[in-house]
């Protein structure tokens, strides 16, 4: 394995997550799995622990140009903390039983996870890009002044938190879905409050990895020489890229990236 290639490949995906908010997790597995040979288990471990520091960057950079919803924050959080812990659980849980190949397994949810939501979000895309006067069925946005819009981000946040547990991906992707339908943010907050988001769930996630015993150190901090600087660029570089057409991009070589993956197992 070459640590410079793995750094420049990561400086890559910082940039990306930096303007986006997404493509994180979603890249940089895959790249373990296909690109360096790295078993799943390894891969997901050693990506949420690298994510982990990434996202913290990412989301104080963004904190310090006020493109974050606290609330929104706070109460995904509330949910998607506890969740990503019964996720690691769940592994756990997988690698006491002989008969299960968890590399195996974790290939298929990690693909399906990504190809599910990516489709989704490209079809929205896709429909906004040819339609723009079309009326697309939009779901009433929270109100987190009430116990209902609490409660509602909260068991959201668990099930999407649960994902991230097992499979590292879409503490970006995922998210961003939800606060777009859900938050309804525009994109410079819906970057900002996606990445802020994330560095809690993974901090916390990354903990529960680490007892695993699948952490590999000489995968992370190449990621992170790479990604730190990378995510810092992008973020300053926010307000110029055109938002829309980043993200078309992103989730086409998601799709490609996902269907690989789903076939691999």
């Amino acid at each position: 394995m070459s640590p410079l290639l793995l750094s420049s490949l990561s400086f890559v995906v910082g940039i990306v997550v930096g303007l986006t908010g997404i493509g994180g997790a979603s890249l940089i597995t895959p790249m373990l799995i296909f690109v360096f040979q790295v078993p799943a288990s390894v891969a997901v471990s050693s990506d949420v622990v690298a994510a982990t520091l990434m996202k913290i960057v990412g989301g104080m950079k963004h904190w310090r140009q006020q493109t974050v919803d606290i609330q929104a924050v706070k109460w995904l959080a509330a949910g998607s903390v506890p969740g990503s812990l019964v996720g690691v659980n769940i592994l756990h849980s997988i690698r006491q039983i002989e008969t299960l190949n968890l590399d195996s397994i974790l290939l298929r949810l990690i693909g399906f996870t990504i190809l599910l939501i990516t489709l989704v979000a490209l079809v929205q895309l896709v429909l906004m890009r040819v339609a723009p006067s079309m009326q697309l069925p939009t779901l009433p946005k929270l109100d987190l002044a009430t116990s209902v819009g609490r409660a509602i981000a909260i068991c959201v946040g668990a099930v999407l938190g649960c994902l991230v547990g097992m499979t590292s991906v879409s503490s970006g992707s995922m998210f961003a879905l939800v606060l777009i339908a859900l938050f309804q943010l525009d994109a410079k907050r819906l970057v900002g409050t996606d990445l802020m988001q994330a560095a809690i769930l993974l901090s916390v996630t990354s903990i529960g990895h680490l007892t695993l015993g699948t952490v590999n150190w000489s995968l992370v901090i190449p990621i992170w020489v790479g990604s730190i600087p990378g995510v810092l660029l992008g973020a300053k570089l926010c307000d110029l890229a055109p938002q829309k057409a980043l993200r078309f991009a992103v989730y086409l070589l998601l799709v490609m990236v996902s269907w690989k993956l789903a076939h691999a197992a």
